[in-house]
């Protein structure tokens, strides 16, 4: 029941607004449209359609915001005045009252704001959709930033999220293309992503990890936390001052070379997906600044860190060899590594997929970002897709989701910015860490405890397989033990190659060094 009564406030919702103009349109039944007339008549719709949208969006509920702060960035597919409007709900949702906001966090910490705080201010400095930020000053002085949650949040998301299950299922069943997009695993992943982001705490470590990984970047600022006063639902941060980035006419006045700026954007995120594994999942222009502080002039100021995607080490290979082929236009190589993954079924014609994928692809390399859309490519790709049953991987929902944010960021701060060319030169080289020396020497390095382990275990381990007496199962544990040490021979051979040219190397430079010198 309580499912049908959101449903139909949805409906009324998208009704009371006026967002019936556009699927109007398509009906030419006078039913439907005397339907809808009879359900609506009397509404005023003297606000622009975008303000009702945001509006709508705003009164839906925490999900619905999310997906206009994500069509907000994409300028390209959206008419400007849409992308304005939605723009609003970055960091400009309406707040709770303040007396609400310091209730929640007395109730945090079980003590008056006082006793905590030096100062507290009322208004809120940013208000999104699952939180609202105060600033704040601790006794000693030190200027903090401190996140509440909304109050009530679990209810209202679990109730959407229970709608999208449902519509999951009936996609699924109805739809032909229902398998292929797993649509139940990608709402599922969508509603790990939103709980995680309830959860303060979880944002507050997220943001201690990613403030490790870009440490020696100095391309981008992550505020510290201040773990005695996180809690799950309030979080103390250390207030950072830079300029939204949203705002690129003042920080051309301010001398921020803009053109730099977007290819940074375009490494950090690389780095975080490729070296890393870890990455900022919601980098809307709400969550992202730009500092003016003479000592870290130009760095982007990360903001919000409750989605975070990861990649395993075979997500990162596979994604890195499709990102290099598609750059050196070896469309042949992304056919090969789509059945390879598993991604296409066994039978697949490789040339065909190869020419569905040039056809693609092709006309947008070597063109400034101004005439690419990334969206409009990856929509090319979802077609070309459903003729070869490619399987959606919903692990990668979360990058293809913030590639497309980081395009629609590229394009705001330098239209000419080559995406290609600018990512080309830094998955090479990560290409070339992972399979060269230094690759081997770190897989080494980070294997060498369970080496130590299983080495002297695997000879009494192999005996008692090969007598154990269930044949079968025996003999393929056996060829499985015989494999390991196969694998950790061919390891240690190399690593003793690698000792002994050093050896080598030395030897050869102390004789030389005594022929020169004798």
């Amino acid at each position: 029941m309580r499912r049908l009564l959101r449903l139909t406030f949805i409906v009324f919702t998208v009704l009371r607004f006026g967002l019936d103009e556009v699927a109007l349109s398509a009906f030419r039944q006078r039913s439907v449209r005397a339907t809808v007339w009879l359900v609506t008549r009397g509404r005023r719709l003297d606000e622009p359609r975008g303000v009702r949208l945001r509006r709508a969006l705003e009164r839906l509920g925490p999900i619905f915001v999310k997906f206009g702060q994500v069509l907000s960035t994409r300028r390209d597919l959206m008419p400007r005045d849409l992308a304005d409007e939605l723009a609003l709900l970055q960091d400009r949702v309406p707040p709770f009252p303040a007396v609400v906001a310091r209730g929640l966090v007395e109730k945090a910490y079980g003590r008056p704001v006082e006793a905590v705080f030096e100062t507290f201010d009322a208004e809120p400095v940013a208000s999104a959709s699952i939180a609202q930020v105060h600033f704040a000053t601790l006794h000693g002085g030190r200027e903090v930033a401190v996140k509440v949650l909304r109050p009530g949040m679990l209810k209202a998301i679990d109730d959407d999220l229970s709608l999208l299950h449902d519509l999951a299922r009936w996609v699924e069943r109805l739809s032909p293309d229902g398998k292929r997009l797993r649509p139940r695993e990608v709402v599922a992943e969508f509603d790990t992503y939103l709980h995680d982001e309830l959860d303060l705490i979880r944002e507050a470590a997220n943001a201690a990890q990613l403030r490790r990984n870009m440490a020696g970047l100095n391309l981008v600022l992550v505020p510290e936390m201040i773990w005695d006063l996180c809690t799950p639902t309030v979080l103390v941060m250390e207030r950072m001052k830079g300029v939204p980035i949203s705002q690129v006419q003042r920080l051309r006045e301010a001398g921020v070379d803009i053109r730099k700026l977007a290819r940074d954007g375009v490494t950090i995120f690389f780095t975080q997906v490729f070296r890393d594994g870890f990455f900022h999942a919601d980098m809307h222009p709400g969550n992202i600044q730009v500092s003016l502080d003479p000592a870290t002039f130009g760095r982007y100021i990360a903001l919000d860190f409750g989605i975070i995607g990861t990649l395993t080490e075979v997500d990162k290979e596979y994604l890195a060899q499709n990102f290099i082929a598609f750059f050196r236009r070896d469309y042949k190589r992304v056919a090969e590594l789509h059945v390879e993954s598993g991604w296409v079924p066994r039978n697949t014609r490789v040339d065909s997929l190869e020419g569905a994928i040039r056809a693609v692809c092709e006309p947008h390399f070597d063109r400034p970002l101004k005439d690419i859309s990334l969206g409009q490519v990856l929509m090319r790709l979802f077609q070309t897709s459903r003729r070869f049953n490619v399987q959606i991987q919903p692990q990668l929902v979360l990058l293809q989701k913030t590639l497309l944010n980081i395009e629609g960021l590229g394009r705001e701060l330098d239209p000419e910015l080559d995406l290609w060319t600018t990512a080309k030169p830094f998955l090479e080289r990560w290409m070339n860490e992972q399979v060269g020396w230094r690759g081997l020497l770190q897989r080494l390095e980070k294997e060498a405890p369970h080496y130590a382990q299983i080495l002297p275990e695997l000879p009494r381990l192999l005996q008692q397989r090969l007598l154990a007496p269930a044949a079968g199962a025996a003999d393929a544990q056996a060829l499985a033990l015989l494999r390991e040490q196969q694998r950790t021979n061919r390891l240690l051979q190399a690593l003793l190659y690698i000792v002994f040219g050093f050896i080598a190397g030395a030897l050869v430079g102390l004789t030389a060094l005594r022929w020169w010198h004798p």
